[in-house]
């Protein structure tokens, strides 16, 4: 069974950067492979670029879209073996992944970390048992470690405003008033990895990523001494690996500002927090690129559907 789960699903990424750039040209561009088939989305959490990017995406490729609220309105779901489920959670994993699976031909999954238990989280008990027990394709909309449809636009979004064959990318990390998971960062760390550019990670002492993440990528703790020369600036908030869930600073200096992102160009994923991420300046200014950004979600998820649609056909 074939699923799109994380970067490692993306076996030619060249081929699927070529396929995104004929779709920026042409929606169109792979035809109508879902017709007579259906997706459903469950949302086990909140969203607006992914959820309506996603209902896009599948609709241009001719899936019907079916979308429930799943922590809101589904059962409590229990996701160990063996348990006695005489508590609140109402309903297994294994039961209602078979059960959706059976309404759908593909199933979308978004559920964040709980940024309680670094183990549970990382063992992506939601994405991992639809996956396990639907008996059809699932697409990660967000997981609590992963967000491999950003990352794919993300590296759309490099390739299409990249002016040197190797440009210089740098992650950094931004203060944020709430505790955020790893997902994104992990995912845009892995997604540069595996493409031609130099990349470079900041943070303060204490976020350091997992370092099966980040592989031995630069990481500098000055801000002002990573972002020199940079050619695309990606800023994201997380939490705490190591102190997991935590946060350990909130220090307003490294908040990204005109001064410092330079020439550079601005990256982000959204939502953002004005004025405490990133200032106005950079975010009104023709060097940002969010919105490019969000509009490539609706190719990276029509890249991976396809994908998905053409692997088990």
């Amino acid at each position: 069974m074939n699923h799109f789960c994380d970067i490692d699903d993306i076996d030619d990424l060249s081929g699927w950067l070529a396929r995104g750039k004929a779709l920026a040209l042409d929606q169109g561009a792979l035809g109508t492979p879902g017709k007579g088939k259906t997706l459903c989305l469950l949302f086990f959490n909140n969203s607006l670029r992914t959820r309506l990017s996603t209902q896009m995406a599948a609709r241009r490729l001719g899936l019907e879209v079916i979308v429930m609220n799943f922590g809101a309105e589904g059962w409590q779901l229990e996701y160990e073996d063996g348990t006695v489920m005489d508590g609140g959670k109402a309903e297994h994993i294994r039961e209602a992944a078979r059960v959706v699976g059976t309404y759908a031909d593909l199933i979308g999954v978004r559920a964040f970390a709980g940024l309680q238990d670094r183990e549970a989280d990382y063992a992506e008990q939601v994405l991992k048992g639809f996956a396990r027990h639907s008996g059809v394709p699932v697409l990660n909309m967000e997981s609590a470690t992963a967000h491999p449809l950003q990352a794919l636009a993300d590296a759309l979004t490099v390739e299409a405003y990249r002016k040197t064959d190797r440009p210089k990318v740098v992650l950094s990390w931004a203060p944020h008033p709430r505790a955020l998971p790893q997902a994104v960062p992990n995912s845009f760390v892995r997604m540069m990895r595996r493409m031609p550019v130099d990349l470079v990670v900041t943070h303060p002492e204490g976020y350091e990523l997992a370092p099966e993440i980040t592989g031995g990528a630069p990481v500098v703790y000055n801000q002002e001494e990573a972002l020199k020369n940079a050619d695309f600036v990606y800023v994201k908030n997380w939490s705490s690996y190591t102190r997991y869930g935590q946060i350990l600073t909130q220090d307003p200096g490294w908040m990204m500002t005109r001064n410092k992102l330079g020439t550079a160009q601005f990256m982000h994923c959204l939502p953002v927090r004005r004025n405490v991420v990133v200032e106005d300046a950079v975010l009104d200014s023709a060097q940002s690129l969010v919105i490019h950004q969000a509009a490539n979600r609706t190719r990276s998820a029509q890249l991976a559907l396809a994908h998905l649609l053409e692997s088990n056909a």
